[in-house]
């Protein structure tokens, strides 16, 4: 039997989430830049009101997954 691993579900802001560790380190996105993919619906949010959160593993996992970006050539 093998056991899947643990993933901390916790929600952060838009700062949080650009030091959160998901994104290569002096490669983070910009707060615009996460705004605008955020308007577009391009990676996962959650709203609170008119706060805006992230997950940072769903992120994480979404990025891998969904946002991969073809080779040219």
């Amino acid at each position: 039997m093998t056991s899947s691993p643990i993933i901390d579900s916790q929600l952060t802001d838009i700062v949080g989430l650009r030091y959160s560790g998901i994104f290569p380190k002096d490669k983070e996105p910009s707060i615009r830049t996460l705004r605008s993919w955020t308007k577009l619906r391009r990676i996962p949010s959650h709203k609170g009101g008119h706060f805006v959160y992230y997950d940072a593993a769903e992120l994480g996992v979404h990025i891998r997954t969904k946002l991969k970006v073809p080779a040219r050539g």
